[in-house]
């Protein structure tokens, strides 16, 4: 078995239009040029998912979803399913973002059902865990960080392909910097 080579994964959140693919051919090109030991990968807005597949199509960049809905279909509106993601060209989505935790009130629950039907479509997960400054401070984070691994990873992945990211949500806009 050889050693799963690191992902670097590029969240253009709500940020991108058309305009926005002369940018992701230039990091293919770039990237192309040099053969990074990483992969690398560019999750934008669900509207840029197909445009950029075909933009970057046969490079090294690989083209991520940034959420799911764990159903397959339904009347869910403004949701799109993992097959969807699939179907526009994603290999890989974005679970658990601590953005979705805290804004959406997702749980552990929830991200491992994303995380099943991610599989189930034939999409790499990729799971954030993280901790606030509150937790930080109480001397938390391994239970915080544990915990939510064990609780968003199903069972259903073992031995499948899945990335886990660290996101220490204390660290986004305070001015603090995480060490290794």
């Amino acid at each position: 078995m050889t050693a799963p080579r690191p992902l670097i994964a590029g969240n253009w959140k709500m940020n991108g239009l058309a305009a926005s693919l002369d940018e992701a051919r230039a990091v293919a090109a770039a990237l192309d040029e040099r053969s990074p030991a990483a992969r690398v990968t560019i999750c934008p807005p669900a509207t840029l998912i197909s445009r950029l597949a075909d933009a970057v199509g046969g490079t090294g960049v690989e083209i991520g979803g940034q959420d799911c809905r764990a159903e397959l279909t339904g009347a869910f509106t403004g949701d799109v399913s993992a097959e969807m993601l699939a179907d526009a060209g994603a290999g890989l989505v974005i679970l658990g973002h601590s953005e979705r935790r805290a804004g959406y009130g997702e749980t552990d629950a929830l991200v491992a059902a994303k995380a099943g039907a991610a599989h189930r479509a034939g999409l790499e997960p990729i799971v954030c865990v993280g901790e606030t400054l509150a937790e930080r401070e109480a001397g938390r984070t391994l239970d915080i960080v544990t915990g939510q691994v064990r609780g968003s990873l199903p069972a259903r992945l073992a031995g499948q392909a899945f990335a886990v990211a660290y996101e220490p949500v204390w660290a986004i806009g305070t001015g603090l910097t995480p060490t290794l």
